[in-house]
């Protein structure tokens, strides 16, 4: 073998071991991305499952703190309800995300109609309070009925602290856009020189009123967060968020709208949006790109 075809073959082993080494290299960093990926989906079943648990277990209170049959009827059936899709939550997987919206949706459901117990006992109870005022100033109510107003204002204290879960606002109608440099929708990612994103904040009358702030999380089809560097408090820990919001909260319905300029290349896949406030995670959608 002469000089010249050691050299070659040299060469070649060379770029062979180049190449063997930057494969590995790239499953090394997909296998972490996707771990990644898979850790934020467990935290989000985690958070639905600690909802829901929660949900049933004001049903339980609020059961044992009424004596209307009737509603306690209602609240037995909506408690039935949690719990079976509770069990279904911890049967289903976490890389399932269809099943795990659905469920998220259905979670958004139960929120709403655990608000709207809270609000007609609270309402009871606001009821009963000026009727206890009233005998107070009277003083001519027996002893009976003096029992019966301390056991409902004890009722109404411990249904005070309900009111933080149905004070959570929720993003409805989540929908995100890519535009092209003509302001027109961009269908594949190559195109894509600005995403919007539009949501609706829904109608809460039990919740403060005031400037709130929103975050809005952008995750890419790789696992990374389109951020420029801020971060906000989520669980004990700091999340980078994409978007930051003010808005004026009225406890109306509200529309948002908010935009990411793209400057960077950005892979084919699916994208998620996820949308924070207070603490919360309000809402979450996912939407495409092609090549």
């Amino acid at each position: 073998m002469d000089k010249k075809l050691k050299t070659i073959l040299g060469i070649v082993s060379a770029v062979v071991v180049l190449v063997i080494g930057f494969l590995f290299y790239m499953m090394h960093k997909q296998s972490l991305e996707s771990r990644q990926m898979l850790e934020l989906a467990e935290m989000d079943k985690r958070e639905m499952e600690n909802e829901y648990e929660q949900f049933a277990m004001q049903y339980n209170e609020m059961m044992t703190q009424i004596n209307n049959d009737s509603l306690v009827a209602q609240l037995e059936m909506e408690q039935k309800r949690t719990e079976e899709l509770l069990e279904e939550l911890r049967r289903v997987k976490s890389s399932d995300a269809a099943e795990i919206m659905r469920l998220k949706k259905e979670l958004a459901t139960l929120r709403e109609v655990l608000r709207s117990y809270v609000l007609q006992i609270d309402s009871l109870n606001r009821m009963n309070e000026a009727l206890t005022q009233e005998n107070t100033n009277l003083r001519t109510q027996n002893q009976q009925a003096q029992q019966h107003i301390s056991n409902l204002s004890s009722e109404n204290e411990t249904l005070s602290d309900k009111v933080a879960i149905a004070s959570q606002l929720d993003a409805t109608g989540i929908y995100a856009v890519g535009q092209n440099k003509k302001g027109k929708a961009a269908k594949k990612i190559k195109d894509v020189r600005k995403f919007v994103i539009g949501f609706t904040i829904a109608r809460n009358v039990t919740t403060a009123t005031g400037i709130r702030t929103i975050y809005v999380r952008i995750t890419t089809p790789t696992g990374d967060v389109l951020s420029k560097g801020g971060t906000f408090a989520y669980e004990n820990r700091q999340l980078e968020y994409s978007i930051r919001k003010d808005i004026e909260y009225t406890g109306e319905e509200q529309n948002v709208v908010v935009y990411w300029d793209v400057a960077e290349a950005l892979s084919a896949g699916s994208y998620r949006v996820d949308i924070f406030a207070d603490g919360q995670n309000i809402g979450t959608t996912n939407f495409a790109f092609d090549k």
